[in-house]
């Protein structure tokens, strides 16, 4: 049975440690922050310590059997319900929220690990995700952003849009399109279209609002979202 200082001190530990994590999702802007991660933390440091020393008292007596992992290993799951609530599901089928939630989950674990006692472990994986988190997304936008499709979504009326204007706006401004959907809206005289380009608007010889000026001129188009 270790000592109550050093139970304190695996909590404080784990504040500690997911703060750091949390700083990074909160310098972002994002609703699970500093504090939601310091308390995952936390929590899963308590719920650690609980499995593993909160039965003392019963150790021993007839018929019962302790299980050190039973408690801890139910964080693991349930942080689930947590993550999937920073996840956000926005319109053109974006998904936004998902490194958060792995943030999240490995935060939970980080505690588990200071819940434990396995220091050296808590602070090697809290450096190792805020590394993952920091270095590697301006890697990942660089390398690999060009592999990331951008939807242009437009409420046109039916029946009454040309569609080669669609496509000589688009040829106009150097943008090839991958697919383009086009579906009923829940308006009876609206239809949706989706194009999904695969030429990034955001770069300097391009002009993000000039191409949706020009796609709400064209006659029918009642909105044109990027």
């Amino acid at each position: 049975m270790v000592s109550t200082f050093e139970m304190i001190l695996r909590l404080f530990v784990a504040a500690i440690l997911g703060s750091v994590i949390g700083w990074e999702r909160e310098r972002r802007d994002w609703t699970a922050g500093l504090r939601t991660h310091m308390m995952v933390c936390l929590g899963a440091a308590l719920a650690m310590l609980v499995s593993e020393f909160g039965f003392g008292d019963v150790v021993g007596s007839k018929g019962i059997v302790l299980d050190p992992a039973r408690v801890a290993a139910q964080v693991i799951s349930g942080i689930g319900f947590l993550g999937a609530g920073t996840i956000m599901f926005l319109r053109n089928e974006v998904i936004k929220g998902l490194t958060t939630a792995a943030g999240l989950w490995t935060v939970a674990a980080i505690g588990l690990a200071a819940g434990g006692g396995l220091y050296i472990e808590a602070v090697a994986a809290t450096l190792i995700a805020f590394t993952i988190l920091i270095v590697f997304k301006p890697i990942e936008n660089k390398f690999f952003s060009k592999n990331k499709f951008k939807s242009i979504r437009i409420t046109l009326l039916k029946n009454q849009v040309k569609f080669d204007e669609i496509e000589r706006v688009l040829l106009a401004n150097n943008l090839s399109y991958r697919e383009i959907n086009l579906s009923p809206s829940l308006e009876d005289n609206m239809d949706i279209m989706k194009i999904s380009i695969q030429k990034n608007l955001a770069k300097k010889d391009e002009n993000v609002f000039s191409v949706i000026e020009a796609l709400g001129k064209i006659k029918g188009v009642q909105e044109v979202n990027f």
